[in-house]
């Protein structure tokens, strides 16, 4: 039995020998264009010897590698390599994430983290796919990235010697016929579970509406009164399957058709499908939500709710963007919204009348306070942006056991008012976050639009003013030399003592003109012990005598001047 069992972990491989396949690698990691070229040979080779059953991993690194192979070659332009670049992405989250997909399509998004691959570059392979090609610089950027992610997840195994984690070729796995009977076991076990959570949810559906056709004309709300005893043993049944897959039954939960009603469902129950609450504020209509009650209710429990608002925001986060204002889009952040508030433990609760508590706890889900994982759900509302996110983000923010500061939640609702373009209105913001206006790209333009109108008002106003300035200095310097300037001169651009047009020689800001004083009339100190003398200035001692200078005397002591 062990040579047997042994036997079987053998199998036939494409490259010569360990080294030849090092060398490979070596080469394909490499920055030199021309050993990239020699591995890419190389693979081709592996891929004659294998036919159709080469390696996956294998096959998308040679794919990659070929593409910064001909951008570095210069021959292709800019448009060409973004679509040789995209086929290679594509091509890789495809074939990487089609051995994790079920007979049911499950989200790429979701798939491709659990292969720890960033979800960007599934967004990228998505740009590619439906929407506008990306720009060169991210596909270069995504294919260096998905390289890296090779590198780490196969070729570095391998080399350890480690679990090559199902990255063998069809015909490996053709050869592990236990493996593949227990992946085909497990598929229709899922199979199964699909099946009997969405009987489960018809036949309540099928009671509910039943029921409400023979109470037609009682009051809507008594739909949400308890269930009637021949629903009770349904309940029970999926109350059961809850305990066993949570999971399948969340996801059959928010399919279209029942979490998520059709128009025609919506027009059964009297509702009309085109009068919804304000999409920033969403609330389920009220028949509806009676509809659904008795199976919440049963299903109330921790774990339950926590995993249902988390499904509730992955699903918003799957929707596209143009698709944020969709009928779905609608009804899930509803039901987020009607979970988060069930939860709340306002003040003005505590002083309610016995009525009042009974009327409110008639449209809830839970009454009790349950205990929820406040920081993922924080981050998973962050995640999912749509129109709806500043209400709920104000919901979960009050509710918090551990509240954020102040500042820090005032800044995260701006943010978020601001990233979904969604005025945050009704009385669940503040009167602080009231009062501070939400600026647009727009509002901007129109509030400079009316700022330069303003000025250009005030304008003349100001001209009077500065003339009027100018005129009083300008009858100030009536007389002298000197007088104000009215160009527009850039000051700045001048040191400290000099003017425009001035000479490197300083004697030209003196004055050509000069008056006579008498040295009678000037200020002299008594009290120094003699006449201060100027350097380099020969002239004959005066005294107070009454002799007045001479024009000669100061273009002599102009002359003699020495500069420091």
């Amino acid at each position: 039995m062990r040579k047997r069992s042994s036997e079987k972990k053998r199998h036939v491989v494409a490259w010569v020998n360990k080294a030849e396949w090092n060398q490979v690698l070596e080469n394909l990691y490499s920055k030199d264009v021309s050993l990239q070229k020699f591995a890419l040979q190389r693979i081709s080779a592996w891929r004659g010897r294998f036919a159709h059953s080469s390696p996956v991993a294998v096959d998308c690194t040679a794919d990659l590698v070929r593409c910064q192979v001909l951008d570095r070659s210069g021959q292709l332009s800019g448009d060409e390599l973004v679509l040789l670049y995209g086929a290679s992405l594509v091509r890789f989250v495809n074939l990487i994430t089609e051995r994790q997909q079920g007979k049911i399509a499950r989200p790429l998004r979701r798939l491709a983290g659990n292969l720890n691959i960033p979800e960007w570059v599934v967004d990228l392979r998505h740009d590619f796919t439906h929407r506008k090609l990306p720009s060169l610089k991210w596909c270069r950027r995504g294919c260096k990235v998905v390289l890296e992610w090779l590198q780490q997840e196969y070729w570095s195994r391998q080399l350890g010697g480690g679990s090559d984690e199902g990255w063998e070729s069809q015909s490996e796995e053709e050869e592990d016929p236990k493996r593949q009977e227990d992946e085909l076991l497990a598929r229709q076990k899922e199979m199964e579970a699909y099946k009997s959570a969405r009987e489960l949810l018809i036949s309540y559906e099928r009671e509910q509406f039943q029921t409400f056709d023979e109470l037609h004309q009682v009051q809507e709300n008594n739909l949400g009164q308890a269930p009637l005893a021949d629903m009770s043993w349904l309940l029970g049944e999926i109350k059961q399957f809850s305990l066993e897959a949570s999971d399948m039954l969340v996801d059959v939960l928010l399919e279209d058709g029942f979490l998520v009603p059709t128009v025609e469902q919506l027009e059964t129950l009297g509702c009309n499908p085109s009068e919804k609450s304000d999409p920033t504020q969403p609330r389920i209509p009220q028949v509806f939500l009676h509809f659904w009650l008795p199976l919440l209710r049963t299903l109330n429990s921790g774990s339950f709710i926590h995993l249902l608002l988390e499904k509730l925001f992955a699903e918003l986060k799957l929707l596209k963007e143009e698709e944020s204002h969709s009928h779905r889009a609608f009804f899930l952040s509803a039901w987020t919204s009607e979970l988060l508030l069930c939860n709340n433990n306002k003040f003005e609760y505590h002083f309610e009348t016995k009525q009042q508590k009974k009327n409110r706890i008639k449209d809830r889900i839970f009454v009790n306070r349950i205990q929820l994982r406040w920081q993922q759900l924080l981050a998973a509302c962050l995640d999912a942006p749509c129109i709806s996110t500043p209400h709920l983000l104000q919901l979960i923010l009050d509710d918090m056991e551990h509240p954020l500061p102040l500042e820090t939640r005032q800044k995260l609702l701006q943010l978020c008012s601001i990233y979904t373009q969604a005025a945050r209105g009704g009385g669940s913001a503040s009167p602080e976050h009231k009062r501070q206006p939400i600026y647009t790209l727009e509002k901007l333009h129109e509030k400079q639009k009316q700022h330069l109108r303003h000025v250009a008002t005030d304008g003349s106003e100001s001209d009077h003013k500065a003339a009027d300035d100018l005129a009083e200095k300008a009858k100030a310097l009536r007389g002298s030399p000197w007088q104000v300037c009215t160009d527009k001169v850039q000051w700045k651009s001048f040191p400290l003592g000099k003017v425009p047009g001035q000479s490197e020689d300083p004697s030209c800001l003196m004055v050509e003109n000069y008056s006579t004083m008498r040295v009678f009339d000037q200020p002299v100190d008594l009290e120094s012990g003699g006449a201060q003398k100027v350097p380099g200035v020969s002239a004959p001692a005066r005294t107070a005598e009454g002799f007045l200078w001479s024009q000669s005397d100061l273009h002599r002591l102009k002359s003699g001047l020495v500069l420091f």
